[in-house]
């Protein structure tokens, strides 16, 4: 028996993409830098950016699904605060930073206009979750 496919999911594509880069840089971050304090947290916000994503679908209602891409927003905008972080601290190069930051805003930017969307579709004003 096959299972049955599911659509594409270009927000979940590129957030499993990028948390599997986030955990290569910790790596990276860990065995050539010896950084474990803020690798550890932009690890835990970058996976759970996509963790959250996953979540969702199983959501048990559209609120409980809203809520759970409004939680992935809040890792994606904790994530690029570690990532300048690191870059500040010159833990990563500015390739490196814009790179990771990119990928990290292009995410942000999928998410608000999903959360918008979910927000309307919920009969709630845009503001509030």
């Amino acid at each position: 028996m096959s299972a049955m496919k599911r659509r594409p999911n270009i927000l979940l594509d590129k957030a499993d993409a990028f948390s599997t880069r986030i955990i290569k840089m910790q790596q990276y971050l860990c065995s050539e830098k010896k950084e474990f304090i803020l690798s550890k947290q932009v690890l835990r916000s970058g996976t759970s950016i996509c963790a959250n994503l996953t979540e969702s679908k199983n959501a048990q209602s559209s609120l409980d699904y809203l809520s759970k891409h409004n939680i992935a927003l809040k890792e994606a905008d904790e994530t690029a605060y570690w990532l300048k972080k690191l870059h500040e601290g010159g833990y990563i190069n500015e390739i490196e930073y814009n790179s990771m930051n990119g990928d990290c805003e292009e995410l942000i930017k999928m998410l608000v206009s999903s959360v918008k969307t979910l927000k309307l579709k919920n009969g709630r004003p845009v503001g509030v979750l």
